[in-house]
């Protein structure tokens, strides 16, 4: 079963910042769901994304 954390809580487990997990919710790049007025993080769904995204080639 998926963890749901708020931004503030998952920014605590120390892998990426608020501020980066508020500019990845607002571009529509961070997993989870909207509860209310508050977005609840899949902690496990972003750690792989993240993870995937770090281990691509990127171009230049």
């Amino acid at each position: 079963m998926a963890t749901f954390k708020t931004i503030r809580q998952t920014a605590a487990m120390g892998f990426i910042t608020e501020n980066y997990i508020r500019l990845m919710v607002a571009e529509g790049r961070c997993p989870g769901i909207r509860v209310g007025n508050r977005f609840m993080v899949n902690v496990e769904a972003l750690a792989e994304q993240l993870d995937k995204e770090s281990r691509e080639v990127v171009a230049k």
